[in-house]
């Protein structure tokens, strides 16, 4: 039974990483404002900048002015969305946090379904894609992947779950132990554990301007989910070595054979040449795949911070020195 006096009101922390969203903020602020009052819960805003071009820093400054549920962090440059959302949780401060995207793709008002199902004993509550609004051929390509990452995974990966989600202070801090540079927080939170569970949502297009994600950058996703969390490929290469060794035996006695039935004529030379292209592209295949398990290994090694904050605002205060910023964090970190 919770002591007199103390207030059981949960408190939530909404950590939106923002990039090129400056139209957006405004209005997600608007939505994320209705959904935790209709809530009627204690909740904080936490805005991180991350080192956006356009006007994302004077829009936060706005906000944060005229709003004291909103914290607004500036980091010094662009250290992706991963980072972002891990700069927001290490100053969260509510009993759970969601993770949000400041382009309007994850709807705010899929939570008050994320914090039913938090109430009723789930610590991860993921946000499911059932349906996107994008090109037929892009649904495809993205309900391929997660279901390959789920099979090739060595821990179980949910199915059409990005980074939306609400999740238990307890995973928070498990999150945050995880010393990984790299991270790809939809995969570590499936890592982590607990008892986790998915809310079906639509995922709209962004609401303003164009989106970051490029070709090259889906696939570079799609690499960074498979390499951190799944062996399979060098798997694949073993299987592939002995495949093709056994192979080249069979190619050779063909060879022996035919010259022994046909002596009169040349051999060799057009198997040869197949062979040498062949396990030439096969080699270089290998050494790519290999490359990118060295590159993670070596990228782990330098033990550069995730991020690095310029500053923070909230309310009128405004903090940039780095005494500042540490002090604020340790403060932070002891509620």
């Amino acid at each position: 039974m919770a002591d007199e006096g103390v207030s059981t009101t949960p408190r939530l922390s909404a950590v939106i990483a923002c990039y090129k969203d400056a139209q957006a903020i405004p209005q997600m602020h608007q939505r994320l404002t209705e959904v935790f009052a209709s809530l009627a819960v204690d909740y904080e805003l936490i805005f991180v900048n991350d080192g956006s071009p356009d006007e994302t820093d004077s829009v936060l400054q706005e906000l944060a002015a005229k709003d004291d549920h909103v914290l607004a962090i500036e980091h010094s440059r662009n250290f992706g969305s991963q980072n972002a959302f891990m700069s927001g949780m290490q100053l969260a401060t509510g009993d759970a946090v969601v993770l949000l995207d400041g382009d309007l793709q994850d709807p705010p008002e899929v939570i008050p379904a994320l914090y039913e199902k938090w109430r009723e004993g789930n610590d991860v509550v993921y946000g499911r894609r059932a349906e996107r609004e994008t090109s037929a051929l892009m649904a495809l390509c993205y309900k391929a992947f997660y279901r390959i990452f789920r099979r090739v995974s060595c821990v179980p990966m949910p199915i059409d779950a990005g980074d939306f989600s609400l999740m238990d202070r307890k995973v928070i801090r498990e999150l945050l132990a995880i010393p990984e540079s790299d991270q790809f927080l939809r995969g570590l939170r499936a890592w982590v554990g607990f008892k986790q569970t998915g809310v079906d949502y639509k995922r709209p297009e962004r609401a303003f301007g164009r989106s970051n994600n490029s070709l090259r950058k889906n696939i570079g996703w799609a690499k960074k989910g498979i390499f951190s969390f799944s062996a399979m490929p060098i798997e694949l290469l073993g299987y592939a070595g002995g495949g093709l060794t056994a192979l080249s035996f069979l190619a050779v006695l063909y060879e022996i054979i035919d010259w022994v039935r046909r002596p009169e004529i040349p051999h060799g030379i057009s198997i040869l040449i197949t062979l040498v292209l062949f396990f030439g592209g096969v080699n270089l295949l290998a050494i790519a795949i290999l490359g990118e398990y060295v590159v993670r290994i070596f990228d782990e090694s330098k033990r550069r911070p995730k991020f690095i904050r310029k500053a923070i605002r909230q309310g009128e205060q405004l903090l940039t020195s780095a005494t500042e910023l540490e002090s604020f964090a340790r403060d932070r970190v002891r509620r």
